[in-house]
Formats: structure tokens, sequence, C-alpha cells
């Protein structure tokens, strides 16, 4: 199958420019000046489809580095699978995903690396790709993570909190981290304080203060920051490169920032709810309604300033990326768990299908360049993961990956709108962006067009992914 994308703008971390885009196969063969001729002859009579882009941008897919499909915690799993999750993963413009292979104390490394790939192969709508969390460091761990990179894994996550479930001390993640400067890996850090947690979760349980808004009021930019800057001095310690998960203090920022300016590979993630929702408008909502934007790290409060300087870091390139954390929960039986007792909701929200569209309003608004939305959402992604090049832009043998989005176009969101994932609401109920996602190439297939899901579960293929390649 040969397509033509012709008359609209490529838009690439590096620039835009009008140009036609033409695909062979499930790579990028050439991009060409507008009119869509090469040695004279007119391509658009020599290929099977011709897609129209006329007015729109014509950027990389989305690259989502940071999703949980099918996620046990806390006596549930995560609403969506990995065939749901991707498929409204398709809807929003983002075409590949880095997944987390979950792994409990006692449990196998390898083993649940495998029990991964059995969940996702066959059943997901697109690319996707593994991180591997590692809950205990042992001998076996560090074993593990030699053999991993070997498969394309090359990316290890640990915890900071979550005591007897994810939790490693510092000893632990000392260890990991001189494996990771020995063989190349990049670090995850889920940063928070758990022991602090732990106490004013308990004293505020204690004192009768169960709603929701206590999931953000015992988790204080404090243990973020304190953690943060805690995996630094070790990743500084030991040489290892560090990527800090789902930022929402502009303190953990601040930590981030003295880290790079150091010249240390410290990288830094944050997630579209950092940026627009709050723990006194969303999380503090009446009655049980905020355990529907419970998530770890929590929301924080807009007076304290926390989202505009996460824009602010994003423009500074003190954070890299924007990913979602999706990790989607319904309201009835799953975050109802929690009625009584905020410390047993399950922490997470759903935004995988709307990252794209989310992002491109900080341009409408100012906030980042058109350049730069591709940039955090497609580009970055890549590199940080070991993809770009295949992934991320759109170039000559690349995969083709593309999404033509429509700035005249017009998104609502919310159930019974644009609302994909497998959840019975939308985090993101009633907001309103001015760009839409028009039409989704993954490896030269159509997956979405004319407001219609036309790819298929089982498209998806495992990425082996390189070494991370954006080290200093």
């Amino acid at each position: 199958m040969k397509t033509l994308i012709s008359g609209g703008t490529v838009v690439n971390a590096t620039g835009r420019a009008p140009a036609d885009v033409l695909v062979d196969g499930e790579t990028v063969a050439a991009v060409l000046a507008p009119g869509s001729t090469a040695l004279g002859v007119d391509l658009a009579a020599h290929v099977d489809q011709v897609i129209d882009a006329t007015g729109k941008y014509v950027v990389p897919g989305g690259v989502d580095a940071h999703t949980h499909m099918e996620m046990p915690f806390g006596g549930t799993s995560a609403s969506d699978t990995f065939a749901t999750g991707t498929t409204a993963a398709a809807w929003g413009g983002t075409t590949t995903i880095v997944d987390f292979v979950v792994q409990y104390p006692e449990q196998n490394v390898l083993d649940q690396y495998a029990a991964w790939h059995e969940k996702a192969a066959g059943s997901c709508a697109v690319d996707y790709g593994f991180h591997q969390i590692l809950s205990d460091v042992q001998d076996s761990s560090l074993h593990a993570m030699d053999e991993l990179i070997a498969e394309g894994v090359t990316s290890f996550k640990l915890f900071m909190a979550y005591k007897g479930v994810f939790l490693s001390d510092d000893g632990q993640i000392l260890r990991a981290m001189q494996k990771a400067a020995d063989n190349g890996a990049l670090m995850m850090m889920h940063a928070e304080n758990g022991a602090v947690i732990d106490v004013l979760v308990q004293q505020a349980l204690a004192a009768g203060n169960t709603a929701p808004v206590f999931h953000g009021l015992t988790r204080p930019w404090q243990a973020e920051a304190e953690a943060t800057s805690r995996a630094i001095m070790l990743a500084d310690l030991t040489g290892a490169p560090l990527y800090v998960v789902h930022v929402s203090a502009k303190q953990a920022v601040e930590q981030i920032a003295l880290a790079r300016d150091r010249g240390q590979n410290v990288f830094g993630e944050t997630c579209p709810q950092y940026l627009y929702l709050s723990l006194e408008e969303q999380l503090g909502a009446p009655g049980f309604e905020g355990a529907k934007w419970v998530c770890s790290t929590p929301l924080r409060s807009r007076a304290e300033g926390h989202q505009d300087h996460m824009w602010q870091a994003l423009r500074t390139n003190d954070l890299q990326l924007v990913s979602t954390d999706h990790c989607p929960f319904c309201m009835k039986d799953q975050k109802e768990m929690g009625v009584g007792d905020f410390s047993k909701i399950p922490n997470g929200i759903g935004s995988v299908e709307h990252r794209m569209d989310l992002m491109y309003q900080g341009v409408v608004s100012g906030r980042i360049s058109l350049e730069r939305w591709v940039e955090i959402c497609s580009v970055t992604p890549a590199r940080m993961f070991g993809m770009y090049g295949r992934k991320g832009v759109v170039a000559p043998g690349a995969d083709a990956d593309i999404v033509i989005y429509d700035p005249a176009g017009h998104t609502s969101i919310g159930l019974g709108k644009t609302h994909h994932m497998n959840m019975d609401y939308s985090a993101w109920e009633g907001f309103e962006i001015d760009g839409h996602v028009d039409t989704v190439l993954s490896r030269g297939t159509v997956l979405v067009t004319g407001g219609e899901f036309v790819g298929r579960v089982g498209h998806g293929r495992y990425v082996k992914r390189d070494l991370t390649q954006y080290l200093v």
C-alpha cells in the first residue's frame, strides 16, 4: 500500500514546513516539496490512496511513555485492557505506548515480563513497549536487568513509597542504580517519601478525616521534593541516569533543574492532570466526587502555583516530556472501595485518549510552541526511551506513525463525546479543545478517519527498544 499525504504542514521538533509525505508500506518513503511530484512524475496518480491534509498539521504519532493497562492495584485492576486502552490511544493520536510490567515482592521479574507479553500480544491496536517495575531489588533482579535489556526493556522503575507493595529502600535503590550505571539502563523513580506519607495517612484517618481531598493533603509537596532530591543524590553517587515520573510539585522541579544545571543526567516528566487540575477544584469536590481525581503523586494546590510552574518547566526544558500515567478505574465498584477511607481509593486517572489534544490547547493558549508540542508528546519520549528514528519523527525511513491534526477543528471531551476508554466517568468532563485529531496512521495503516475507528485490535506490535538516546 502506498499513501500520499498532500497539502499539509509537516511539523517536527526542529520546525515546520509545507510538505507532502509519501508512505510506502509501513514506513515514510519521502517528505517532498508541495505538489506531489518527484522526477517529473505526478505521485498522486501512482499511489493507492491520497489523504488531503490541506490546512492541517502532519505530525509524528504520539508516544505515551507511561501507561498502566490491566494493572493490578489495591485489590482491583485498571479498567482498561490492552485492547480498550490502545484503541482509545489511537482515537487520541497516540500510536505508541510504553507500559509497565508489574513485579510485586517474591514474584520473579522475568516471569512477570513474560506474563505481560501474554497480556499484550495480539491485543493492542497500536505499537507497545515495556518498562520493568522492580519492587524488591535482589541479586536475581540485577541479573534480570541485563537479560531484559537484551529483550528491549531498557528502563526500570523503582518506588520510594508503598511499603510492602513496591517500596525499595535506599540500599536497594543504590544497588539497582549501580547496575544501571554499568549496563546503560535508565532508572525511573516514583519519588515520594513513603514513610512520611504513611504516618500522615494514619493520623488523618485517626482524626476522622476520610474524604478524598485528604489523599492530597497527606502526600504534601515536601514528601515529593525530599524524595526527588534523595533520588538525585543516589543517582549522582552511582553515575546512573535518572528519570523522575509524574512530577507534580514545583519544588520537585526545582531539584531536577538544579541537578541538570550541574550537568547530571536527570530528567522529568509531568502529566496533563498536573497542568490543568487542582487539589481545590477537583480533589476537593463535595462528597466523594473527588475520588475521580485521586492519583499519585496527587493534584496540587492552584493557589501555590504548581500548575503554572509545570508549564514553565516544559518551556524551559526543566521537564522534558508529558506522559499520562494512564491508570483508569471506574467509580462504581472501584473508586467506591474508598468510601469512608480515602487510603483505599485506587490511585489513577484515565487520560491516554486526551493527551495530544490537552497539550495542543497549550499551543492555542501560547504556553508552548507548535514544535514544542510535537517535541514533548512524540519526539522526546521516543528519544528518552530508545525508539527515535523509528518513532517520534516524520522523516524517510521512520515508521509511518502519523497524525493529521486539524487546528480549525474542535474537540469536546466527556462521556458521550470524545471518550473511548473503559471507564464510567471522564476525569476531563467538559473540557473543550480548539483542535481535533483528524486522521491517524500507524505504520502506514489508517486507524482513525472520518470520526471512525477503522483499525483493529492486534495491529500493534512489540517495540524492542534501544538504550536511551537522551544522555549528554
